[in-house]
């Protein structure tokens, strides 16, 4: 046991490590596991946040997105949250695979009987933070990024768009980029927040953008045409460019030909990503 965290393997990668770690969570009431990819630099690196998407773990894109190896390159740490409280025993929670256990949303639960426990917002935008800041000295807590794919490029989109200034840079992978218009969203948010509709818009980026008053930061996302999802409008990214557009905001949206939703498609173009971060990071290398 080290400090708040046990370190339960350490492996090599790309000239850093990668730590597997658990610790307790107070908001989320469980034990959590989170993986925590440190490059082989010295002294002080800044921090991106990948949040993963429905069905995931922290293991998904660590196995394969490989993006420790474009961070490796850059001085950039990676941490890769779970998705969701693990094991809670709440009634409904393993029905469906697109709600409960793997699909926090990263929001706060306002409905019982998810109300105290799924708190994924908090989990990441507090308590996660403060005691990696805590315990691992090498992460520079000024410089921070988040990134995502799917429902971690919304959780990604809205903890940026909801913290104006904490963080340097956002970008995300086929992000669900307007969830109070798409089957995903609206399952979700009534669930875990109820029928107000006006709450559920506090937690839509497309809504959040429009109303944003702060550092506006290019962003980068990338959808391909081929997924399926996107197909079936749960990702609406359309609907993210006209808000953007709006509120004159540089958001770049780039459609890759017949991509789909899979880690094909996000470890394609990590590197376009960490890049991105990095340009707001303040790294010295390049890729």
């Amino acid at each position: 046991m080290a400090g708040k965290f046990e370190i339960t393997s350490e492996i090599a990668s790309f000239g850093g490590k990668i730590l597997k770690l658990t610790h307790e969570s107070a908001v989320l009431r469980c034990k959590m596991a989170v993986n925590l990819y440190l490059p082989p630099n010295q002294g002080k690196v800044p921090v991106l946040f990948y949040l993963s998407g429905l069905t995931c773990t922290g293991d998904n894109c660590l196995e394969k997105g490989f993006l420790q190896a474009h961070a490796s390159k850059l001085g950039i740490a990676i941490v890769y949250p779970d998705t969701s409280p693990r094991g809670l025993g709440i009634p409904g929670e393993d029905e469906s695979w697109d709600f409960g256990t793997g699909a926090g949303f990263y929001i706060d639960a306002l409905k019982e009987p998810f109300k105290g426990s799924y708190n994924m917002y908090s989990y990441i935008n507090d308590e996660l933070q403060q005691q990696l800041f805590s315990e691992f000295d090498q992460l520079d807590s000024s410089r921070i990024s988040l990134s995502g794919h799917s429902m971690g490029g919304h959780g990604a989109l809205t903890i940026f768009l909801k913290n104006p200034g904490k963080y340097k840079s956002v970008s995300a992978f086929a992000p669900i980029s307007n969830p109070i218009n798409c089957p995903w969203g609206q399952k979700a948010f009534a669930g875990y927040l109820g029928d107000d509709q006006q709450e559920w818009a506090k937690h839509d980026a497309t809504e959040l953008m429009k109303k944003y008053s702060g550092p506006k930061p290019a962003i980068l996302i990338d959808v391909g045409t081929g997924d399926n999802f996107y197909k079936q409008k749960q990702l609406l990214p359309e609907h993210l460019e006209d808000a953007a557009k709006s509120v004159g905001w540089d958001v770049q949206v780039r459609y890759q030909p017949n991509y789909d939703h899979s880690y094909f498609f996000v470890s394609t173009f990590g590197a376009d990503h960490i890049a991105h971060a990095a340009k707001f990071l303040g790294t010295n290398s390049t890729l």
